[in-house]
């Protein structure tokens, strides 16, 4: 468990990094269609794509570890075979989570 909760600690922090990438997004969308244009050319490259990736494996196991830690703080599953089983399911979901956001980021 502690190393899920270092891990959602590292996403949290690389996420806020990813902060410029949606600002960007919003002020080529306010500029208009050669702009908006040129972000998804740019987005487009292959590098972009993987670190795109990286980010939505990010954001879904952060969301995913995030709802495990309310439940702590309620007080549930705070045993180790809970922990262990919740941590097993997070890696497994925000896998799957990514996999099927990725197959339409990629194709």
């Amino acid at each position: 468990t502690s190393i899920l909760s270092i891990a959602h600690r590292i996403t949290g922090f690389c996420l806020s990094l990813s902060i410029p990438i949606y600002l960007i997004w919003l002020i080529c969308l306010f500029f208009g269609d050669v702009s908006y244009s040129r972000f998804v050319i740019i987005c487009s490259n292959l590098w972009v794509k993987i670190i795109f990736i990286f980010i939505i494996y990010g954001f879904s196991y952060h969301m995913l570890n995030g709802f495990r830690h309310v439940l702590w703080d309620f007080g549930y599953g705070l045993s180790i075979k809970f922990s262990t089983i919740s941590a097993i399911l997070i890696i497994i979901f925000s896998s799957i989570i990514t996999i099927l956001i990725s197959i339409k980021l990629i194709f």
